[in-house]
């Protein structure tokens, strides 16, 4: 995969920008995307960014029936001094990687592909909100595509990337708390799983649950985990908890990367700048 290859065909028509104030989270998209495709027999061929357009897949695709993919999200966010600018970007693509080897999909030259999505940015710069509480949200996908019902490491596979401009995930806004609920009946991951990465699978087996936490009145579920109930990770993010210890001194604390529980880029942007508290 190399960016020098990138080819720019860009759409010729365009949508209205929405407004900033009413965005509903990943629900308007730009007008391009970015689209690389992958084979055993060839590997990476060149990458396209292309108008934004419906994919075509063969019935048999390894990604609609076993799940073979993954994701990712990240963010543009226009700064008050007008620049653009991605919010730790190389984390995304170092997970990204890890979780392609987990799914055994096709690995890549993960700067090369973040060239090639800041070129995509480059070209959809008016999409990136105009707001200090929206930000353009970006989704590189990478899924298998070989067209048979095997169970197998896919021979062919397809990365494509779609932006979206986003306002806040919840309705409450972005600073408002959220209700939690947690129930030891569901878990969500477990040692050896696939918890760590960001794999679609994880997403959708975990609907079932949120959708009762909703019932219930709470918006995200709390996942716990073990006989213990240990604390792990919130659906859409992951947990600290703040209090002050029997000895009077302020602890944050978050639980470990043991395999359970994804590795937030959020997170590890609080753990870096809380040891210089």
């Amino acid at each position: 995969l190399q960016a020098s290859d990138l080819i720019i065909t860009p759409a010729t028509t365009f949508k209205e920008k929405p407004d900033p104030s009413g965005l509903v989270f990943g629900t308007v998209f730009t007008d391009n995307m970015l689209i690389i495709e992958w084979s055993l027999a060839s590997g990476w061929e060149k990458p396209y960014i292309k108008p934004l357009e419906n994919l075509s897949l063969h019935p048999a695709s390894s990604s609609l029936h076993y799940a073979v993919e993954l994701f990712e999200g990240m963010k543009a966010y226009r700064g008050v001094d007008g620049k653009i600018r991605l919010f730790r970007p190389t984390l995304n693509m170092d997970r990204m990687v890890r979780s392609a080897r987990r799914a055994t999909l096709p690995c890549f030259d993960q700067n090369e592909l973040l060239q090639c999505i800041r070129k995509l940015v480059e070209v959809e710069k008016e999409w990136v909100p105009y707001s200090t509480t929206a930000s353009l949200y970006i989704r590189p996908t990478l899924i298998g595509i070989e067209p048979s019902l095997g169970v197998k490491k896919p021979s062919k596979a397809l990365l494509y990337v779609i932006m979206s401009p986003v306002g806040p995930y919840f309705a409450s806004g972005v600073f408002n708390p959220i209700s939690l609920w947690a129930d030891p009946k569901y878990v969500r991951a477990w040692k050896g799983g696939t918890g760590d990465c960001k794999l679609g699978g994880n997403y959708g087996s975990s609907v079932y649950a949120q959708q009762e936490a909703q019932e219930l009145g709470c918006q995200q579920v709390l996942w716990l985990y073990g006989e213990d109930h240990q604390i792990t990770e919130v659906g859409t993010m992951n947990l600290f908890l703040y209090w002050i210890n029997e000895d009077g001194e302020s602890e944050l604390a978050t639980p470990p990367l043991d395999g359970i529980i994804l590795p937030g880029v959020t997170r590890q942007s609080i753990l870096d700048l809380s040891r210089d508290w």
